[in-house]
């Protein structure tokens, strides 16, 4: 009876001690894993931050976290250590490691997004969504297009159909400022193909009588741009209309 007593008290014991150190080396398996892949520490971001945010701000947005050698950037940087005054030169996007070429002195950063304004033009502000910027592709200096809607109809009195026409063709952007992040890519996937998030304040450079047209627009309708290269074709002015739109 004794013996079987005993027996039963090893058993549970070894069963306690098995148990514990299936914990342990379940704790262990992700730190094993990194020591296979050959680890690195990189600054990597973490909350987005808009071009122009001083070095020293950069904090808080960032975290070092260990990233297989194999897919790290030649230039990620490790610390901020000799990165003092500098700003970042363009918008830093969540999950990305931070490249040294991000970090730039304040004045290459001012001329890297001066645009300047043509003669007798003058400057006006939009915020919209990513789809409705090209997915957020559009860069300081780019030409677009800016296409008006309006759900009551634009194309002549009294009318109750919705019509959209690219109206302003080749419109020099000047600034464009985002709030924007993107999703973090899938593995495998580019930072180019993640979906980005958030609003894009957008500014061009127009002369007076179509700076009016796109307040309006912004007040009363809604505006599309598509980015539109200066030898994109331009096949003239034509008013969409739902009875038309498939002819």
């Amino acid at each position: 009876m004794k013996s079987r007593l005993l027996a039963g008290t090893a058993a549970v014991a070894l069963a306690l001690v098995g148990a514990v150190l299936i914990i342990f080396y379940a704790q262990g398996a992700d730190q094993r894993a990194l020591r296979t892949l050959d680890t690195v520490d990189v600054l990597v971001v973490k909350k987005a931050a808009p071009a122009g945010t001083p070095v020293n701000d950069l904090a808080a947005s960032l975290s070092t976290e260990k990233v297989p050698a194999a897919g790290v950037s030649k230039s990620a940087l490790r610390n901020l250590d000799d990165k003092a005054g500098t700003v970042a030169a363009v918008d830093l996007i969540p999950g990305e490691q931070l490249l040294a070429e991000r970090l730039v002195p304040p004045t290459d950063a001012t001329d890297q997004g001066a645009v300047k304004v043509p003669a007798g033009f003058q400057e006006v502000s939009f915020q919209l969504e990513p789809q409705r910027v090209a997915g957020g592709r559009i860069s300081p200096g780019d030409h677009v297009g800016i296409a008006l809607s309006f759900k009551d109809g634009a194309y002549k009195p009294n009318t109750v159909a919705e019509t959209t026409q690219l109206t302003l063709r080749k419109v020099l952007v000047t600034v464009v400022q985002s709030a924007a992040s993107a999703e973090k890519p899938a593995e495998g996937e580019s930072q180019d193909t993640a979906l980005p998030q958030g609003a894009f304040m957008i500014t061009v450079a127009v002369n007076d009588l179509d700076a009016n047209k796109i307040i309006f627009a912004s007040e009363f309708g809604s505006l599309w741009l598509t980015k539109e290269p200066l030898d994109a074709q331009d096949n003239g002015p034509k008013i969409e209309r739902k009875e038309v739109v498939y002819k």
